[in-house]
């Protein structure tokens, strides 16, 4: 096994760290407390190529794996732009991959070049306020009319609706009550009709710069052909982008975790009290080691997890894992952070305090730790099902 970057993931590894360098932390820290969508950073990445690294290449796309995507999106956490700088352009690494998957080439054609070129920007439209991670009990109803649908429902916890143009819609088509197993949603990709939705933001503990949204649908009308694949399959379709997106946000979370540690070791090795460097008392050095370690093996994660997508191969509690464990691995770094600033590490200047308020972001996002822990209960250890 070799664990060693390919030469051309150094050069995506190179090339991500040049274009985020002019976003520096005072960039962030400016960003964390004016919000407003990172919009010359987005512009930045688009400009390089990089929003369609895993698109394919006829449609204007890297064509690349979820592997080469979760070492984009861990360098751009990494950098310290930690889940505001990642959540900015998260949708287009994963949010289309049904298209992809499922579109028709005329869909393609007219959607991804787009998305990649910067030119759309895309939300996500699944949770909603009363059915929380029960997706198959969604209420938000598209009516079929001739050659439309027509969509009433609430979403909530949309990033970036403010600032999209397009959203991927999960709605149903079939009364939930003659439904049988998985049927009765439908998938849309569609136009963000603001005359017909209404986007009202959620103020949040932290990453003010990438929105989310509660988001009221009356009576917004979807072309037929901006539905993807049949009606009524659309949850198998978004199944292929969960343990994408996993990956990614775990991969996301080991970034901001060691932008944390760093952040740390370094002020540990400066700050000098009675006499001393702080980073020369084991209650210092212990808990950064320790976390240094948690963050490695949950990489091992991540990477296996990614290897195993790749390779087509099922990687559902691979790649739950991965986001479990990257997720609490960033959320104790970032701890250890503010108290190896000890009072400093309250203050905004030192930027560790806005990692905590993010790392809470993968712990419980987009699936509850809890939830994870029975899916690995029930489908790896064959316990019986308890939700």
């Amino acid at each position: 096994m070799n664990f060693s970057l390919t030469p051309e993931q150094e050069q995506i590894r190179n090339a991500i760290e040049k274009v985020c360098a002019p976003f520096d932390a005072d960039y962030w820290l400016r960003k964390d407390r004016e919000g407003g969508f990172p919009a010359d950073f987005h512009s930045a990445l688009a400009e390089s190529g990089w929003l369609g690294i895993a698109m394919p290449q006829e449609h204007g796309g890297a064509g690349l794996g979820i592997s080469d995507a979760a070492l984009m999106m861990h360098t751009i956490s990494a950098t310290g732009a930690g889940l505001s700088g990642a959540s900015a352009v998260h949708m287009n690494i994963f949010g289309l991959h049904p298209v992809v998957v499922f579109g028709t080439d005329e869909q393609k054609r007219r959607w991804l070049p787009p998305l990649i070129q910067g030119k759309d920007r895309a939300c996500f439209g699944v949770t909603e306020p009363n059915t929380g991670l029960n997706t198959l009990k969604l209420k938000t109803r598209a009516v079929r009319e001739g050659d439309h649908y027509v969509v009433h429902g609430q979403k909530v916890w949309i990033s970036t609706a403010q600032v999209a143009n397009k959203i991927l819609l999960l709605a149903r088509t079939t009364p939930v009550e003659d439904c049988t197993g998985t049927e009765g949603l439908s998938l849309f990709y569609t136009d963000l009709d603001r005359s017909k939705v209404e986007v009202r933001e959620i103020e949040k503990l932290g990453r003010k710069c990438v929105d989310s949204n509660q988001v009221f649908i009356d009576g917004l009308r979807i072309p037929v052909e901006d539905r993807v694949g049949e009606e009524g399959k659309g949850f198998s379709y978004i199944l292929h982008g969960l343990n994408p997106e996993r990956i990614l946000i775990a991969s996301e979370a080991i970034g901001l975790g060691r932008a944390a540690l760093e952040r740390a070791a370094n002020y540990a090795n400066e700050r000098e009290v009675f006499g001393r460097p702080i980073g020369k008392n084991q209650a210092i050095q212990h808990p950064l080691a320790r976390s240094w370690m948690e963050l490695e093996a949950a990489h091992l994660m991540v990477q296996k997890a990614a290897w195993l997508y790749d390779q087509q191969l099922p990687c559902g509690a691979e790649a739950n894992s991965a986001k479990f464990l990257a997720a609490e691995a960033c959320y104790g770094a970032c701890e250890n952070a503010i108290l190896t600033h000890g009072g400093m590490g309250y203050a905004k200047e030192y930027h560790v305090e806005r990692y905590l308020r993010e790392a809470w972001i993968p712990r419980l996002a987009p699936v509850s730790p809890q939830l994870i822990l029975c899916f690995i209960a029930e489908k790896v250890l064959g316990l019986p099902k308890s939700y």
